[in-house]
């Protein structure tokens, strides 16, 4: 909760070096899964994974944070929003790498990426989804697929093996899920087939619902 409502600024290195070796001792008390782990969703389709978990024990190379357009993380103590865990867990100094990216360029509507600090993968790519306040319109369908477009294009220009998105938008931004799934999915695999890119993609979701959508979409795939 302490780190949740600290504002972004100094930390001396004896606080440091206390919460850095407090973080890593609860990421390895809970386990960490890396990207050698999972199994493809189908054999044509090797470099795409599905993972039911916790993302800020995955290992790999960048993992998407649901951010707001403040880009500081979420203020509230103990909020169990993904940006609150992603930001605890990375620690302190996420947040000021964030605000000092927000002083010098801001944010540029695609995505601004960080080191993960803490965390077991090693950046993290934090971008602001639509939200919805009654029905969603076609500007926020074209919102989330840009979210996801902007990642990976952010991801191969850093030449990275492996990425992790969570479900965007569909938390405390209201987005349906099943709808959000499929524009996820679709965005994913239109960018590879475009880009002939290789990069790993995981869809990492925490509740069973979501597993089942994307089961169901990539089942119809198959």
């Amino acid at each position: 909760a302490l780190f949740n409502v600290r504002p972004p600024g100094f930390a001396g290195t004896q606080f440091l070096q206390v919460q850095d070796e407090y973080l890593q001792e609860e990421t390895r008390r809970k386990e960490i899964t890396s990207t050698e782990d999972l199994i493809p969703v189908s054999p044509s389709l090797p470099d795409i994974s599905l993972w039911q978990g916790d993302i800020t024990t995955l290992k790999c190379d960048a993992i998407v944070n649901a951010a707001n357009d403040q880009m500081l993380g979420c203020f509230y103590p103990n909020h169990g929003c993904i940006d609150n865990a992603i930001h605890t867990f990375a620690g302190v100094q996420l947040r000021s790498e964030c605000a000092r990216i927000m002083e010098t360029q801001g944010y540029n509507g695609s995505c601004i990426v960080t080191d993960a600090y803490n965390l077991p993968c090693t950046y993290i790519l934090h971008t602001v989804g639509p939200i919805i306040y009654s029905s969603v319109r076609k500007q926020d369908e074209t919102a989330l697929a840009r979210c996801y477009r902007s990642c990976l294009e952010a991801a191969d220009r850093l030449h990275l093996k492996s990425v992790a998105f969570c479900c965007l938008s569909t938390g405390e931004f209201r987005f349906p899920n099943d709808l959000a799934a499929q524009i996820a999915v679709k965005t994913v695999l239109s960018y590879k087939k475009k880009t002939d890119s290789r990069i790993e993609v995981i869809f990492n979701v925490f509740k069973d619902k979501d597993r089942q959508l994307y089961e169901n979409i990539f089942r119809k795939i198959q």
